[in-house]
């Protein structure tokens, strides 16, 4: 006997394809929904951009490769 489907859990991402200055796109860049928190008035994209920023300085450490700058960022 089938039971009942479970409800969805909340999504504790939400995923942007962000477009660089130098061409190259991006997609399905996870953020985690505590960074994006919009209780101080700052917009889903602003927030989206800051983390989408230190995930790329992150990055740069690691690998010794800066990318370029955003140039425009969407909800995928």
């Amino acid at each position: 006997m089938a039971g009942k489907k479970p409800k969805g859990k909340n999504a504790k991402f939400m995923v942007f394809n962000v477009t660089y200055e130098d061409g190259t796109v991006t997609s399905n860049r996870r953020i985690p929904n505590d960074l994006l928190d919009q209780s101080f008035g700052d917009s889903l994209l602003d927030l989206a951009c800051t983390a989408i920023l230190d995930q790329d300085n992150e990055i740069a450490q690691r690998s010794g490769q800066r990318r370029a700058k955003i140039k425009s960022i969407a909800r995928a």
